[in-house]
């Protein structure tokens, strides 16, 4: 019964964060207006992810998860709101990042008594979490995207969790932030009143890495539990690619990710394109889960052959903007 109380209430803060900030965001300060880089028309209110915010926080206290997961977490996502009514330069938004994600990691290798190697690792852990926190934030892009990928992305893990003896509070946390994206989606969603915002985008994907790197056993079970954001990560390594090879400066905003070229040039609604990708998520977390017994050399086998599909359909579809 407690914890129906807290589902609901998790999903009731999504959608009161989201409607608070499309009501007074505008006295607030909260506003995204279109440039050429944007991918909607209009001023719309950003920041609407405070909500899931505020559901993240409730749970943790009520969770008892400990401080050294959620504190970082929370100033992280107090930093991106600032972020949302200022220009913060990528340098401090990175200091921010890396050190909230440095205590993360901290703790989460103290409360696993890990080995030398895996504090070695450190570094490259770190550019995990925050990478993976900056690129839930660069494809939140267009209406529905970043909420149907909350929903799925930690609905999978909530699923793994469960049948993989992790602790009860990471469980349910996993189900609250499903829930929370969930009660956020109906105010973006076919068209947006509201922007989540880094507030929230920010926040999904940090808390996306720590819980990966907290469930995860092994080598296997981190790629499995990775490959559940795997259209993110899959569409942001492309790009990014593709934008090296151009020349581009990377701290500068772009309409080149396959689901911007989608929206933009192709003129594909939003929300086909969200709920597109949200069933590819879908499909390729529930093939990882299947192909996890077999071992190690299956999963990678399996998320290479995705991976070489989605570099085969964004090659095209590049290329055809080329030719027409």
């Amino acid at each position: 019964m407690d914890n129906l109380v807290l589902y609901i209430s998790c999903t009731t803060l999504g959608g009161a964060g989201a409607w608070l900030i499309s009501r007074w965001g505008k006295l607030l300060g909260f506003l995204d207006s279109p440039n050429d880089r944007s991918s909607h028309t209009g001023v719309v209110p950003k920041g609407g992810g405070i909500g899931i915010l505020a559901a993240f926080l409730v749970c943790s206290i009520v969770l008892s998860v400990p401080r050294s997961f959620w504190i970082p977490a929370v100033l992280l996502s107090l930093f991106s709101l600032w972020g949302d009514r200022s220009e913060i330069r990528p340098k401090t938004r990175l200091l921010f990042q890396f050190a909230a994600g440095v205590i993360l990691l901290t703790w989460v290798l103290l409360e696993k008594e890990s080995t030398a190697l895996a504090y070695a690792l450190v570094p490259l852990l770190a550019i995990f979490v925050v990478g993976t926190a900056n690129y839930y934030n660069f494809m939140d892009g267009i209406n529905g995207i970043a909420g149907i990928t909350g929903v799925i992305g930690f609905g999978l893990l909530a699923f793994y969790a469960s049948n993989f003896g992790a602790d009860h509070c990471f469980i349910i946390l996993s189900i609250c932030m499903s829930l929370t994206c969930l009660g956020f989606l109906p105010f973006n969603m076919p068209n947006a009143k509201v922007f989540m915002g880094d507030v929230g985008s920010i926040l999904l994907g940090f808390v996306f890495a720590a819980m990966v790197l907290w469930l995860s056993r092994d080598v296997l079970d981190f790629m499995v539990l990775s490959a559940f954001l795997f259209p993110f990560y899959a569409d942001e390594l492309t790009t990014l690619v593709v934008r090296i090879k151009d020349g581009d400066r990377l701290t500068r905003p772009h309409r080149k990710h396959l689901y911007q070229l989608l929206t933009n040039e192709k003129r594909i609604s939003h929300w086909k394109i969200s709920v597109g990708y949200g069933l590819f998520q879908l499909v390729v977390g529930v093939t990882v889960l299947l192909l996890k017994p077999f071992g190690i050399l299956m999963v990678l086998s399996l998320l290479v052959a995705y991976f070489g599909g989605f570099v085969v359909v964004s090659s095209i579809v590049r290329r055809s903007l080329t030719v027409s």
